[in-house]
């Protein structure tokens, strides 16, 4: 017999029809002989609804009514959901987030669990009961003491089924949605995308971080470091659905379920090299030569670094193990030789990652980081940024103190932090999903003072004003006063915040200023096998490149690969570097398979 905790969403409750259905799929799993827990959103729309009633009397709502009013559609879900348990003759009892003793933050519309009172729940389960919960809430305790109801965010349902299964130690969280499970990219967009049948946490973390809306980020982030067996299903039929792996399991913090330190790990990797060129045309197809070319010498490139800058030139900066340093300059000087442009390289180089889950999604942890190296008094060569790992490549003699401070910043045990490690995803798939973002800003901030702390500062400016920044670009070319570049992309919903955060700091630098680029998409290729794949960059560029589409920035990550193209392009960037990667088949995923807009709770 096993304990199941199944997540039923907005869609596969949308209807008196599919709720039976649900019941009835849930029925099998008892005749079965499992234990269940089931968690379940509002039917449809009904989060909007309430939300549209709630303009409808202010535009500016207090946000415990919200929460009041939010709450409320989940609880009409239970209720019918175990009224039809109740009538296929199958003990149920539904309770809401609060009943069965889910405590959050004191936080209202976006509050992250503490902790979960799983003997309210074990007691019902050994009266042979189904126990039905409300997803998407939970309950804090207010200053004079009274319970208050508290709701958790976007996509909070998914975050209340996987923290439940982790504070049960459940044999598994299942998810049910209308799909039939982790796609390689959006069929909406892209009509022969394929199922995956297993993917990583950290995978799935980059996917969901850049819009992939199957699951939410939060519940990806409780799976992977809780080690819960996950696995995502089509509510539709009884397929095997997609299983998310974690490499990490660890006992729920004292501090709280989903409160403790994001950062789970530090990384050094000595013996690293940089090779920058600049004033190289912006056009399509150089960066797919450069990289296409370096493959075939056989020389593996790790972090690659692309900015856009004025007069219509690029600069590309990347590195590689300082072996490979003297046939990588070779490689990119025939290259430059047609192209024009400046070459430089340096070798003696240290790159040191901080990882975890959801590490972007925390706008302090970035700032943290550059400012312990800051105080130390370390000088960061490149910047590379992802939603599991930040990484910095510094002098390799600050190594041993940028280290220890890191251990300390973070509070590290010797255990979690490794030097020059050799897993290197061998085995896994070079890219095993590509995504689009489209609602990102790009924002450039132009004579940044090129010293310690610069990049600290403003990123502590940002974080102080909880703008979480997706990916950070440090720019290679000098400016006549030694001063550089830094380019920011933000959600758009942040960019007004931005100008007011960042002010203060920029009247300390002469000559700063903030500038908007174009408006951008972002495509990105995202595989566990990539550290291992020499050439996955260029065969990413090469398919933008024939399609005639430019690259305005590059950002890269272990796992990851992002490109910045205009907005307009990005519905084909998708496409080309999906079929590019040879991700495509000739399965269609439409009607119920399509993926509607992730539920609102």
């Amino acid at each position: 017999m096993a304990l199941l905790v199944q997540k039923f969403g907005g869609t596969s409750v949308g209807s008196v029809e599919r709720i039976q259905a649900v019941a009835q799929r849930i029925e099998r799993c008892r005749d079965g002989g499992h234990d269940v827990v089931v968690v379940v959103s509002a039917m449809g729309h009904t989060t909007d609804e309430l939300t549209r009633l709630a303009d409808a009397i202010t535009p500016n709502p207090v946000q415990r009514e919200m929460d009041m009013l939010l709450a409320s559609g989940e609880q009409i879900s239970i209720s019918l959901l175990a009224m039809a348990l109740h009538a296929r003759g199958v003990a149920a009892v539904s309770m809401t987030g609060p009943q069965v003793g889910i405590s959050t933050e004191s936080t209202h519309g976006r509050a992250r669990i503490l902790s979960i009172r799983t003997d309210r729940i074990r007691n019902r389960l050994n009266e042979g009961l189904v126990v039905v919960v409300a997803g998407f809430q939970g309950s804090t305790t207010s200053s004079d003491g009274i319970n208050e109801i508290t709701t958790l965010g976007r996509g909070g349902s998914d975050t209340s089924a996987v923290a439940l299964a982790a504070a049960l130690a459940a044999d598994a969280c299942e998810i049910y949605t209308d799909v039939p499970g982790v796609l390689s990219t959006d069929p909406r967009k892209v009509p022969d995308a394929q199922l995956m049948s297993t993917i990583s946490c950290d995978e799935m973390l980059e996917l969901a971080s850049l819009g992939a809306s199957v699951l939410h980020p939060r519940a990806v982030e409780i799976a992977r470091n809780y080690g819960v067996n996950l696995v995502v299903r089509s509510s539709w039929s009884d397929a095997p659905g997609t299983r998310l792996t974690s490499s990490t399991a660890r006992a729920i913090s004292q501090s709280g379920l989903e409160l403790g330190s994001p950062v789970d790990g530090a990384e050094e990797l000595n013996g690293q090299a940089v090779i920058a060129l600049s004033h190289i045309p912006d056009q399509p197809g150089i960066a797919a030569r450069l990289f296409e070319s370096l493959s075939e010498a056989d020389i593996n490139v790790d972090l690659i670094i692309q900015a856009t800058h004025e007069g219509n030139s690029n600069d590309i900066t990347f590195t590689v193990a300082e072996p490979d340093l003297e046939a990588a300059r070779r490689v990119s000087q025939s290259v430059l030789d047609n192209l024009g442009g400046k070459l430089a390289a340096e070798a003696g180089l240290t790159k040191l990652s901080i990882g975890g889950a959801g590490i972007m999604g925390r706008p302090g942890i970035a700032a943290s980081l550059f400012n312990c190296l800051s105080h130390q008094g370390i000088n960061l060569r490149l910047i590379a940024t992802s939603e599991v790992k930040v990484s910095c490549v510094i002098d390799s003699a600050s190594d041993a103190k940028a280290r220890q401070a890191v251990q300390e910043a973070f509070d590290l045990e010797e255990s979690q932090i490794r030097i020059n490690p050799t897993d290197n995803g061998s085995g896994e798939p070079e890219v095993r999903g590509v995504a689009l973002d489209r609602d990102q800003v790009q924002l450039s901030v132009r004579h940044v003072p090129d010293r310690p702390g610069t990049a600290a500062a403003l990123c502590s400016a940002l974080a102080d004003n909880s703008i979480s920044l997706d990916a950070i670009v440090q720019s290679e070319r000098q400016h006549s006063d030694g001063s550089r570049d830094i380019t920011f992309i933000l959600r758009k919903e942040d960019r007004a915040r931005a100008d007011v955060a960042l002010a203060p700091l920029l009247a300390q630098w002469p000559g700063a200023a903030l500038e908007d680029g174009e408006a951008i998409a972002r495509v990105s290729a995202v595989g566990a096998g990539m550290p291992a794949t020499p050439g996955t960059a260029g065969r990413m560029f090469r398919a933008l490149a024939d399609a005639g589409i430019n690259i305005g920035l590059i950002a890269t990550s272990e796992i990851r690969t992002s490109c910045v193209v205009a907005e307009d392009a990005g519905v084909q960037a998708l496409q080309v570097v999906h079929a590019g990667f040879g991700l495509g088949g000739k399965e269609r995923h439409t009607a119920q398979g399509t993926p509607s807009p992730h539920d609102p709770d």
